[in-house]
C-alpha cells in the first residue's frame, strides 16, 4: 500500500461498519492515532465519520464519541436511526449511511487524489469504479480475518488497495496487548507466505492505522 506525500486524501468512515469489524477482531479504535497516522501520509483534506443515532433516547452511547470526533479534527455526519420490530418480534435499529457517503465522495472527489473508505459494503463497488474513472485512487479498509469476512470480494477487487484492519491494530488499538497480537498475527501470516520478517512496519506497505 503506497501513499504519496503530495497526495490530497480524505477518509470516509462508515462508523457502524468499522465498529462492528473492530469489535469482531477484539479491539477498540483510538481515533486520534488514526487521524495522526493518515495525516502523516499525505495532505489530509478531510476525515468524515458517518453514523445514525436514535434521537428519542435520553442518552445515546454514541454521543460522547460523536462529540469528541466533532471537536478533534473529524467532520461528523449523523442522521436519525429508525427503530422497528421484525417479524419475530425483535427490536431492530436501522441507520444506513450509504447514500450520504456516496454523495460526499462524489462531491469531494475533484479536490482529492486518494479516497480512503472504511467499509466492506459491496454496494460501494460501483461508486469506486466511478471515481476511479475520474483518475482517483481508492483504498478500502476492512477485514478478511473475521468469520465471515467483513469485506465483500467485489469491493476488494475493485479497489486500488486493500488495508487489512487486523494488521492496523498494531497502530490503532487502544489496548497494547491487542497491538502486540496484531503484530504477531501479521508476522505469522507473512512467514506462511514466505515473506522475510521486518523490524519496522511501514504504513505505506502494511496499511496501518492508530487508535
Amino acid at each position: 500500500m503506497i501513499f504519496y506525500p503530495s497526495e490530497r486524501l480524505a477518509l470516509f468512515i462508515d462508523g457502524s461498519n468499522l465498529f462492528a469489524a473492530a469489535r469482531t477482531l477484539g479491539f477498540d479504535i483510538d481515533y486520534r492515532a488514526l487521524l495522526e497516522e493518515f495525516s502523516s501520509k499525505g495532505i489530509l483534506v478531510r476525515a468524515l465519520y458517518y453514523t445514525a443515532i436514535l434521537e428519542d433516547q435520553d442518552f445515546s452511547p454514541l454521543r460522547p464519541l460523536v462529540d469528541w470526533l466533532d471537536y478533534n479534527g473529524f467532520t461528523v455526519i449523523t442522521k436519525p436511526a429508525k427503530e422497528y420490530v421484525d417479524s419475530a418480534g425483535r427490536r431492530k435499529v436501522k441507520g444506513n449511511m450509504d447514500i450520504e457517503i456516496a454523495v460526499d465522495i462524489m462531491s469531494l472527489s475533484e479536490q482529492l487524489d486518494h479516497i480512503v473508505l472504511f467499509s466492506g459494503d459491496g454496494d460501494f463497488r460501483r461508486l469506486i469504479e466511478a471515481v476511479q474513472r475520474r483518475g482517483k485512487r481508492v483504498t478500502i479498509v476492512s477485514s478478511l480475518q473475521t468469520q465471515p469476512a467483513m469485506v465483500a470480494d467485489e469491493l476488494r477487487r475493485q479497489a486500488d488497495n486493500f488495508i487489512e484492519l487486523s494488521d492496523l491494530a498494531q497502530v490503532i488499538a487502544r489496548d497494547p496487548a491487542a497491538r502486540a497480537q496484531s503484530q504477531a498475527n501479521r508476522v505469522a501470516r507473512e512467514a506462511a507466505m514466505g515473506i522475510e520478517p521486518r523490524e519496522d512496519v511501514d504504513f505505506e506497505e502494511e496499511e496501518d492505522v492508530d487508535a
